[in-house]
C-alpha cells in the first residue's frame, strides 16, 4: 500500500481506513519521480456520490439485507463496507490494484467474512460474477467508456439484478443516464457536503420492469 492511511469514522456507526487526504498529492509526486507512468489516484478519495449512495443505503437497508451485493468501481468502497453485515455476501471491485489493498485492509480491519476484494476492470468483466444488487457511484465521468459500461450494466439488468446508481449532476454524464432511462425504476437526491459546497447527487434505481 503506497499511501498512509488514517481512520474514517461514517456518523459513529463505521470506522474505516481510508488514504491520508494530506498526503496523497506528495506520495503521488514523489511516485512519479520514480515512475513517470504512475497513474493518479483518482480512487483514493471519498467522493461525495460514495457518501450519498452510503446514505441511502442506510435508510433503505431491503436492497442489501439478505442479498449477494457487488460494488463496482469502488475505490475506498465506503457503500459496500457500510452494508456487509446486513448482506449475505459481498463483493467489492476496483481495477486499481492499490484500492483492493486496502479493501483487504478494512476487511481485515472490520473482521469480515462475508466480504471479498477483486481487481475488476469493468471493460473486460468476468460474465461469471453475478449479484442480487449492483453498486456504483461517480462511474460516469469519462464519454469514451460509457457505451462498454452501459453494456455492462445491461447485461446485469437483464439476468434480473438490481443496480443503485450514485451520480453527481454533471452535464457530462447526463447521455450517460439517458440511455438508462428506460430502466429507471426509482430516483432520488441526495446533499452532501464537500469544501463548503452543497454537491445534489442523483441515486437511480434500475431494474428490468417486466
Amino acid at each position: 500500500m503506497k499511501y498512509p492511511t488514517c481512520k474514517y469514522h461514517y456518523k459513529n456507526k463505521l470506522s474505516i481506513l481510508i488514504p491520508d487526504p494530506t498526503s496523497i498529492k506528495n506520495t503521488y509526486d514523489a511516485l512519479v519521480q520514480q515512475n513517470a507512468d504512475t497513474p493518479f489516484p483518482f480512487w483514493a478519495k471519498l467522493w461525495p456520490a460514495s457518501i450519498a449512495l452510503t446514505n441511502f443505503l442506510q435508510s433503505n437497508t431491503h436492497w442489501v439485507k439478505n442479498k449477494k451485493v457487488l460494488e463496482i468501481g469502488a475505490g475506498i468502497g465506503l457503500p459496500s463496507f457500510s452494508i456487509a453485515t446486513l448482506a449475505s455476501e459481498v463483493l467489492i471491485s476496483d481495477h486499481a490494484a492499490d484500492a483492493i489493498l486496502l479493501m483487504n485492509k478494512n476487511i481485515h480491519h472490520l473482521q469480515l467474512t462475508n466480504t471479498s476484494a477483486a481487481c475488476l476492470d469493468w471493460n473486460d468483466f468476468p460474465v461469471e460474477i453475478k449479484a442480487d444488487t449492483i453498486l456504483l457511484s461517480d462511474v460516469n465521468y469519462a464519454p469514451e467508456q460509457f457505451e462498454q459500461l452501459l453494456n455492462l450494466l445491461k447485461r446485469f439488468i437483464a439476468v434480473g439484478s438490481t443496480i443503485i446508481l450514485a451520480t453527481p449532476q454533471r452535464i457530462m454524464g447526463v447521455p450517460f443516464v439517458t440511455s438508462l432511462q428506460s430502466y429507471i425504476t426509482g430516483s432520488h437526491v441526495f446533499s452532501v457536503k464537500e469544501n463548503e459546497q452543497t454537491i445534489d447527487i442523483s441515486i437511480l434505481i434500475l431494474s428490468n420492469k417486466i
